[in-house]
């Protein structure tokens, strides 16, 4: 019967090769962690205290007057896409994130991807970083691996290891774009202006084709003198003088018909992006462009591990996370450029941004309130008239990932683990959703307080949503507060439904729920939301034109003052599993010393640039096949779940 069965997934016929999806343990086995294993950074359980309540506290019952068409409304946001806020992979981890090869698909990715793409319409994500730089193509790798790692380069304060690929790379990304509809950013290696190994962009364009959104130049290029990529002369004109030399080897390559993809500078902060306007960089190169990018962290948390800076202790830091300062503070020094981009008629992307630089803080990174952060902190971006940013997403030894896979020696136990980030992406994708029209507004109500943000999108025009941040951590209750919606120019419907954004405290890394909906806790992600959706309908006085909302401290709401389409994500389900017998119960003291969870080992092929790992992922242990599916046929072994 299995060789019949078999025989039939052979003759199916589907456009393009089979793939097998990389699956986890099936749903409902648990197995006990190991007790003396090493923890790494994506597994840490600092829990840091939550900030008193602030004195004087804000007021807990204020009043918001909106206007009910975006002509009445003063600095209102370009058009924003559900799509905001994607994903930046570390290039070097792409075969723990996405499979082995384009035959071994993660499944529990797709699942995440998923579940923004049915609320956005797509999922934007980048690939590169420091390890785009260095990276180079080969015919082939052993054991049919898609990307392989060298040693990595010492120069770099981050260790970063260089990235060996094959073709088979792009055909991976091409088969996760056949069964969710993401769309790229990849980088040309920009080490060598002699030597620009285009073979990156040739395949690039040739296999992803419209789904490839932009290729990067040059990834912060002011920082390449500080990490011996570049001297000590380097500036900002050589800069736009090797931009140029690479179009030029683009132009005279037959191999690539398109050279107007291209996004730079991805400068990082050490030069503002207006030196490098003031080079004539936009002017000369408008014709290449596709977007201006920059890149930028809040802070660093480089001291722990390399020793250099300024040592920052996460409870201290903490509280500046938890306030709308900081994302004002932010995308302040960008709203000359965001303008000059407008003028150029580019889009203007945060190419990569997360928590904090060298991983992010244990404790702040991967919490609840790091959440609230990152989607207040997207909001404003877009509210600045950026037009995308990137979450970074790096391996093992990092605190801020959206999304951690599990070591390859332990996957069959272990499931997947999401950063509380990954919650900001996704409510994001709902604050500005499909039609690409959502303009937002920051209204800087209840005094402009710094504590209860409030933001108001508009769809078509016509108000759509509002957007509700409480960053006070108080069980009493004292704290939560009734924000009272009228509209301008109009009247509030009969009632509005409200999704909330809930934990018991912003220091809190599990029981966080979005819609009711949790995702799972530490190594128990499948990437499917699970729980019964909640909803809250609030009844409105339209005699009155109020709709009182109310908030708990802490939380986020999102008002939804116009009716919204269910959301029923297509998810994918490992249903077909081998080696069944190593999900039974384990003795947890056999596991301690089992599975090469050692210090020493659960780095060996986890490499981040992100935090110092700097060992060959080509020796890590191989990933299993558990699941098959068609790729471009979407061949039905795989199992749609709704």
């Amino acid at each position: 019967m299995l060789l019949s069965a078999l025989w039939s997934l052979w003759s199916l016929d589907v456009v393009a090769a089979l793939v097998t999806v990389y699956g986890q343990i099936p749903l409902g086995i648990t197995s006990a962690l190991a007790p003396t294993a090493t923890v790494a950074a994506a597994y840490n359980t600092t829990v840091l205290d939550p900030p008193e309540v602030p004195n004087p506290a804000p007021p807990t019952s204020f009043t918001l007057t909106v206007p009910s068409a975006n002509t009445s409304v003063t600095g209102l946001s370009i058009p924003i896409k559900g799509t905001f806020y994607g994903f930046s992979v570390e290039m070097s981890v792409i075969t723990q994130l996405f499979g082995k090869n384009s035959s071994f698909l993660q499944v529990p990715l797709l699942n995440l991807f998923a579940n923004i793409q049915e609320r956005a319409g797509a999922v934007h994500v980048r690939v590169g970083g420091n390890t785009q730089e260095y990276a180079y193509y080969v015919s082939t790798l052993p054991d049919g691996h898609a990307i392989s790692k060298e040693k990595a380069n010492t120069n770099n304060p981050t260790e970063t290891p260089a990235v060996v690929y094959t073709v088979d790379l792009f055909y991976l990304l091409s088969n996760i774009s056949s069964l969710v509809n993401v769309k790229w950013y990849i980088g040309v290696p920009f080490n060598d202006t002699s030597d620009f190994r285009l073979q990156i962009v040739e395949y690039g364009e040739a296999i992803l084709g419209d789904n490839l959104l932009g290729v990067q130049v040059g990834n912060e290029p002011d920082l390449y003198a500080a990490h011996g990529h570049r001297n000590s002369s380097y500036n900002p004109q050589v800069y736009a003088d090797e931009f140029g030399e690479l179009i030029a080897a683009l132009t005279a390559d037959s191999k690539v018909p398109v050279s107007n993809n291209l996004i730079g500078p991805s400068v990082s902060g050490t030069w503002t992006p207006e030196m490098v306007w003031n080079t004539g960089f936009i002017s000369e190169y408008t014709n290449n462009l596709a977007a201006l990018s920059v890149e930028h962290y809040p802070t660093d948390n480089c001291f722990p591990t390399y020793g250099i800076g300024t040592y920052h202790d996460p409870q201290i830091e903490f509280a500046n996370f938890l306030n709308h300062t900081s994302g004002v503070s932010l995308c302040k020094p960008y709203l000359n450029s965001s303008a000059i981009a407008q003028a150029a008629g580019k889009p203007f992307l945060m190419f990569e941004t997360n928590s904090a630089s060298c991983g992010g803080f244990p404790g702040i990174s991967d919490s609840f309130g790091g959440a609230l952060w990152a989607l207040d902190y997207g909001l404003q971006m877009a509210y600045s008239n950026f037009s995308g940013a990137m979450l970074h997403v790096g391996g093992q030894n990092v605190f801020y990932n959206p999304f951690t896979a599990p070591p390859t020696n332990v996957s069959r136990y272990y499931e997947w683990t999401v950063g509380a980030v990954y919650y900001s992406a996704l409510i994001s994708s709902e604050v500005f959703g499909r039609t690409n029209t959502s303009q937002i507004v920051d209204i800087l109500g209840n005094g402009a307080n710094i504590y209860t943000p409030q933001y108001a999108v508009y769809e078509n025009g016509a108000l759509a949503r509002v957007a509700l941040f409480n960053y006070i951590t108080d069980a009493t209750g004292k704290s939560d507060y009734t924000a009272t919606i009228t509209v301008a120019g109009g009247t509030v419907p009969a009632s509005v439904q409200v999704k909330y954004f809930l934990s018991d405290s912003v220091s809190t890394k599990n029981n966080i729920t979005w819609a009711g909906q949790t995702l799972g806790t530490i190594r128990e992600v499948d990437g499917r939301l699970k729980g019964a959706l909640n909803v809250v309908t609030v009844a409105c006085d339209t005699g009155a034109n109020k709709c009182l909302v109310p908030v708990p401290a802490p939380a986020f709401a999102l008002v939804f003052l116009t009716a919204e389409a269910p959301i029923a994500t297509a998810t994918f389900s490992t249903s077909t599993h081998t080696n069944t017998v190593n999900t039974a119960t384990i003795n947890p003291s056999l596991l301690a010393t089992s599975n090469g969870m050692s210090g020493a080992n659960w780095q060996l092929g986890l490499g981040s640039t992100s935090s110092g790992d700097n060992k060959n992922g080509a020796g890590g242990a191989a990933m299993r096949a558990d699941v098959i599916v068609g790729a471009m046929g979407l061949v039905l072994v795989l199992g749609l779940w709704y």
